[in-house]
């Protein structure tokens, strides 16, 4: 089963123009298969937007301003940055944020978000029925009933009003992977893309990666190409033209993810210097959607050697995985003859901290990073707060 879910997902990273590099049988058996099972999810998708469009599926409003964020294909996009990111803009105006997210398979990025946001405002709500677990929220916590002006003052001027807040009551939620998550409503809606692959293959799932077609992009008001200090100022444009051909003439900007430090899995309070991997063999371990940017983050750090092992992603980390990472590192060791470290993501230590433990003799280190909204085209941070600010005032309020 897990060499299927190899091939498919190689299948649906394969453009058209590079299909010969498949082995014979993903070609002949394999591909026709997923080509066709995308012909139906193209149908599956068109007609269970338009049964929500016209009202045959019902349709949730919250009581608070609901920001999506979302994503057109699977995987690296930086939704779960960008979640965090805007959370924090809400925790330090004075407007406690409501995070909704389903908490998918293991629930890393739910973990993740826990820890980064212990002590603030922010409250996480988890569960596939994200409209009844934020009815539950509001049950127990309250919330904030909107108003203009005091939205307008507090998101334009955080620091004049600080961090407090009504008693904690939720004043705005936050749906995490939301484009596709039609049953609730939605003031704002923002669209993160993978700068290294906008598109995949441009093949809908699971011939490729993309959820939607690409016009979905005309329903996005902030469309976000992440990774963007990983891609040439000319391939940055040709996304911003394919956009336009979609209608997707929005607001854009461009975020990464700064790598900042390490800290020992044994120790989540550690510290330490990026400089701790320079002359020393890297073998990067990682269960997440893109593993590409995150090999190419360490490599620019300066280590000796990258090495990677990648897992599909949300895997959980089991013995025979560590027994694998453990004789992999050995072979480093004696090839190189030199220090050897295994770094894994905040995600796959969120998941898997306890069993990651198990690799002695090796030091596992976790890269930390800052999302950062990068000063591209006059669209700097300064700007995406105003934007947002405009949007909830405008769609909500108005």
């Amino acid at each position: 089963m897990e060499a299927l879910k190899r091939a498919v997902i190689r299948v649906a990273a394969t453009p058209d123009g590079r299909l010969q590099e498949l082995p014979f049988l993903q070609r002949s058996l394999l591909l026709p298969l997923l080509s066709f099972a995308s012909s139906l999810f193209r149908l599956s998708v068109a007609l269970r937007r338009r049964l929500y469009r016209f009202g045959l599926l019902p349709r949730h409003r919250l009581p608070v301003p609901v920001i999506s964020v979302g994503n057109l294909t699977w995987g690296g996009n930086g939704k779960t940055p960008m979640v965090e990111f805007i959370a924090r803009i809400c925790v330090e105006a004075g407007i406690p944020p409501l995070i909704l997210t389903r908490g998918y398979a293991s629930g890393d990025e739910a973990k993740m978000l826990e820890r980064h946001l212990s002590g603030t405002s922010a409250r996480i709500g988890v569960g596939a029925n994200r409209t009844a677990v934020a009815a539950s929220i509001f049950e127990r916590h309250g919330y904030v009933k909107f108003e203009n002006t005091l939205y307008s003052k507090k998101l334009s001027n955080p620091h004049e009003f600080g961090s407090a807040s009504e008693n904690g009551k939720v004043g705005v939620a936050i749906l995490d992977d939301g484009m596709q998550h039609w049953s609730m409503l939605c003031d704002v809606e923002i669209v993160m893309l993978n700068g290294l692959m906008p598109w995949g293959n441009n093949h809908l799932i699971p011939r490729g990666s993309l959820r939607e077609p690409l016009g979905a992009l005309s329903r996005a008001d902030i469309i976000v190409v992440h990774h963007a200090d990983l891609v040439s100022d000319g391939q940055l444009k040709v996304i911003k033209s394919k956009m336009h051909t979609v209608d997707a003439c929005h607001a854009v900007f461009f975020t990464r993810l700064a790598p900042s430090h390490f800290f020992e899995v044994k120790n989540q309070h550690s510290t330490l210097p990026l400089s701790v991997v320079l002359n020393r063999v890297v073998l990067c371990v990682s269960a997440i959607g893109f593993p590409n940017a995150f090999v190419q983050a360490v490599g620019k750090i300066g280590p000796l050697l990258v090495d990677r092992l990648d897992f599909g992603d949300h895997h959980s980390i089991q013995l025979n995985d560590i027994e694998m990472i453990k004789e992999r590192l050995g072979k480093l060791k004696d090839r190189f003859n030199t220090e050897v470290v295994a770094v894994v993501t905040e995600k796959d230590y969120d998941r898997d901290a306890l069993i990651l433990r198990e690799i002695h003799n090796f030091d596992v280190l976790v890269l930390c990073s800052s999302f950062q909204i990068m000063p591209s085209y006059g669209q700097g941070e300064d700007t995406f707060r105003r934007k947002l600010k405009e949007l909830i005032i405008s769609k909500f309020g108005g």
